[in-house]
């Protein structure tokens, strides 16, 4: 018997989600013991491009702003370095400039060429988490309490101000304003590449009075759930109403964009290599033997854009690694500096295989 999509849907989210549960998403430590793999001249090449003096990361290819984003990404990339000076150098930028808002969260836009410098104080939820993961890590390896204690801050405003409960699960507000179902017609509006899986485990040992658990569940069924057209592909930005299915949300391009390219990346971070999760990505990614990730419009199935920086290709290349057992191409494991975004995603995902998947190299 065949089953109608919604009900397989359905069913292989909640297949998933028992495993989840089984298993248990999270590690009790405050944050994971983490061997330093990144090697030396790999990082050398992406701050000599990308972090200015002053401790900001440069976005490129986004007219050289900064954003929270960045910042996290650059924090952890440092950790994973093992460089201290640098660490210290991005986190003091990220203090100073970016962590001015009321609610101890940071504003996620910083424009060189603007008075004042942040053009858009409201958060980006991604970033919070990435720049408070940074800290928990560094703050237990480096024994600096003035870094954990910043990280329990940024924790529990993550926790009061992005977290909600929909219904009968916890959700992720992408922004503390212009998201939530009160905000917008078709609210609550969320962004799947906004859940930094192996980072909420690391959240609950932060702040262990909110459902960290129960949004890293959220997150795999949304993850199962939002499949649109017949590439079965999310959008960036998702309608997901409680007790609805998710639909693109209006007002944005129907894309699996530059957002969405993270989620794999995230879901391997967390070790969930499962093939329901991951499938779909992969096979879009090696359509005719091509491993170029697209920018995709998911109504149509038309490519909007195809991706081969080496930082993208990377993406595929680890999914393949995961699911298949495919080496990682000899040219993607050397590492030359092009854009921020494919750089970023290159190193992060060459932290991804040095801890979880060095068989593949």
């Amino acid at each position: 018997m065949t089953l109608p999509r919604a009900l397989r849907g359905l069913l292989l989210c909640a297949l998933l989600v028992a495993a989840a549960v089984a298993a248990g998403p999270a590690r009790a430590q405050t944050s994971p013991v983490v061997d330093f793999v990144l090697p030396a001249d790999v990082w050398h090449a992406y701050k000599t491009r990308f972090l200015d003096p002053s401790g900001r990361i440069v976005d490129t290819a986004n007219g050289d702003i900064s954003h929270s984003e960045g910042q996290g990404y650059g924090l952890l990339l440092a950790y994973y370095a093992n460089d201290r000076a640098a660490f210290e150098q991005i986190w003091t930028f990220t203090l100073t400039e970016l962590l001015i808002r009321d609610d101890g969260l940071a504003a996620w836009k910083w424009d060189p060429r603007a008075k004042p410098h942040v053009t858009d104080i409201n958060n980006a939820t991604d970033g919070d988490l990435l720049i408070a993961w940074a800290l928990a890590m560094a703050g237990e390896r480096w024994a600096m309490p003035v870094y954990l204690d910043a990280a329990r801050r940024i924790a529990r405003a993550i926790g009061t101000v992005a977290i909600r409960n929909d219904g009968a699960r916890p959700i992720m507000l992408p922004g503390a304003t212009g998201f939530a179902a009160g905000e917008r017609p078709d609210g609550p509006v969320l962004n799947l590449s906004y859940w930094v899986f192996e980072a909420l485990p690391v959240m609950r040992g932060l702040a262990p009075g909110y459902d960290w658990d129960g949004l890293f569940q959220t997150g795999l069924q949304l993850v199962v759930q939002a499949r649109f057209g017949t590439v079965e592909l999310p959008t960036d930005w998702i309608s997901a109403p409680a007790g609805r299915p998710p639909q693109p949300a209006e007002g944005f391009p129907p894309y699996f964009g530059y957002n969405s390219l993270r989620i794999p990346l995230y879901l391997l971070w967390a070790g969930q290599t499962e093939t329901q999760l991951l499938e779909p990505f992969l096979r879009a990614w090696t359509r005719d033997g091509d491993d170029r990730p697209a920018i995709v419009d998911v109504e149509t199935g038309r490519v909007i854009e195809t991706l081969g920086e080496p930082g993208y290709r990377m993406q595929t290349a680890i999914l393949a690694c995961a699911l298949a057992g495919r080496a990682i191409p000899d040219d993607l494991r050397r590492f030359q500096p092009t854009s921020y975004y494919a750089s970023t995603l290159h190193l992060l995902a060459m932290t991804v295989v040095a801890r979880r998947y060095s068989r593949c190299l």
